[in-house]
Formats: structure tokens, sequence, C-alpha cells
């Protein structure tokens, strides 16, 4: 890609098309693939508390020579630091780790219903966006049901929700509701990890047809269903194979057909948000 494209958020502020996932590098090879992506040309730039990487990603914008102000970044709150006040030490702690005044998107990492506070938690979100302390706040994991309440009480519909996205989990209901109600859709796992599909001949035969490699179009067939993906890779070569896509759009069919692959139990590990938790 020549430039960079973006997306608008119903707050009003752009999000990078594509983002550089960081899970589950720490250290020093946490900070050094950032910083690598960095020089690739990536600007949106995803952690998380529970990633235990705040610190390395820190240092790697801290010591990048990309102005600040053109990079976005993103953490996310743990279920153990749900509810009110909970949420707002959570976030200072988040701040101090990274070494930022601000953080550009602020996601809740996984609704705990068990634990029902999550609504608590976004009331937070949206006092922080309000004192300008976040430009965007989001969700992760959430389904329509978790976000339905929200809206519910507080008015405000998350500007992102994150979730696992790819070939074999397409997500076209909850991608369909997004739609609908202006969020835009994160792709966790993107390419499937180790159930990446490239071997599926559809995959291969389009791969072929464009003359692109597999990842590029897994790739391309989340920007044209309007999706963000998140990859992750500590390789530069595949860190600027996943961020330079070649100029080839897909057919309608193209998309369709992988799409197709979709499994009804096409989850990575079973991460169910009505039941799959993280504290």
């Amino acid at each position: 890609m020549s430039t960079l494209p973006s997306l608008t958020l119903n707050d009003g502020s752009s999000l990078p098309a594509i983002g550089f996932g960081t899970y589950p590098m720490t250290g020093a090879e946490a900070t050094d693939a950032v910083t690598s992506a960095l020089d690739v040309g990536y600007r949106l730039i995803d952690t998380a508390v529970n990633y235990g990487n705040e610190d390395a990603v820190g240092r790697a914008i801290a010591e990048s020579a990309v102005r600040r102000d053109e990079i976005v970044v993103t953490t996310k709150l743990p279920g153990r630091d749900h509810g009110y006040d909970e949420t707002m030490r959570s976030f200072d702690a988040s701040c101090e780790a990274l070494g930022l005044d601000r953080i550009d998107l602020y996601l809740i990492h996984w609704p705990n219903p068990s634990v029902g506070r999550y609504a608590d938690s976004w009331k937070a979100m949206v006092e922080l966006q309000k004192d300008h302390r976040v430009r965007s706040i989001g969700v992760s994991n959430f389904t329509r049901e978790f976000l339905q309440r929200l809206g519910a009480e507080t008015g405000v519909l998350p500007a992102v929700n994150q979730i696992e996205l790819h070939p074999y989990f397409p997500q076209e209901a909850l991608l369909a509701f997004h739609a609908e109600h202006g969020i835009v859709t994160e792709a966790w796992s993107p390419l499937g990890k180790r159930a990446a599909p490239y071997a599926e001949p559809v995959v291969a035969e389009i791969a072929a047809a464009h003359d692109i490699s597999p990842s590029q179009v897994v790739l391309l067939w989340h920007l044209q269903r309007g999706v963000v993906p998140i990859p992750k890779s500590g390789d530069p070569e595949r860190q600027r194979s996943n961020f330079d896509l070649p100029p080839v759009e897909l057919t309608a069919d193209e998309i369709a057909a992988v799409t197709a692959l979709g499994r009804a139990d096409g989850r990575l590990f079973g991460g169910d948000p009505n039941t799959h938790e993280e504290m």
C-alpha cells in the first residue's frame, strides 16, 4: 500500500486499516518488534494489560522517530479491574506503564458476564473520553447482547469491537450488526494462527490468480469486508508482507469463497464470550 488507508470511527476520529499485534511478546522481543513495525509503516499498535508488555511497547514508541501523534496506541482493561473506580485506577496504571499521558484507543478486554461489571467499566471509559484522556473507547470480545446493554445504559456505543475473526470463523452476523450500528470491527488472530487456511484449495487458487501470497489473500479478504486486521509477527520481512499489500481487489465471488470456509466450531480455543473469562 503506497498510502495507509483509514476508517472513520463513530466518534469522528480515524483508525488505520491495519494494526500490529504484540501478544505474546514481552521485554526486548516486544520492543524490537514494535520498533520494526513502526519502521515498516504500522501506525496502529495493539497491547493489553494482560499481555504483560505495555512497558516494552511504550519503550519502542518513546524511542521511535515516528511522531507520537501519528501512532494510535491501543491497550485493554483486564477483567480483574472491572468496575468504575477500578477502571480509573487501571487506566492510570496503563498510562504509567506505557509512559503516556493519554491512550488513543482503550478497550474492555473481555465482558466477563459472571462478574457483571463491564457496564460500570464502560461508564468510567465514557468519562475518560469526555476528559480527553482517551481519544476513542471500545471493547473486545463482546457479543451483540453485551453491546446493546452498553448502549442502553449509557447511550454510547463502542467505536470498536475487537473480536476473533478469520476465515474459519468469519463472524458474519456480528459483522453485520457492527456495520448497522457504526462499530468498526478489528480482528485478532486474523490469519488463524496455527490453523491458518493457507493450504485450502480456494485460498491457494486465489493467491495464484493474483500472484500474491495466501496470507495476503486473507488480509485482503479482511480489508474488503471492512475489517481492521491486527496481525502479529516479530519478523521484519513478514511484517512488511502483511503491511505492504498489493493493489489487488478480490472479486465478490472470491470473498464469498473465503467466507464459506467458516466452520461451526471455528474458534481457535473455544473463547466464547458468554463463557470464557479472563481476569
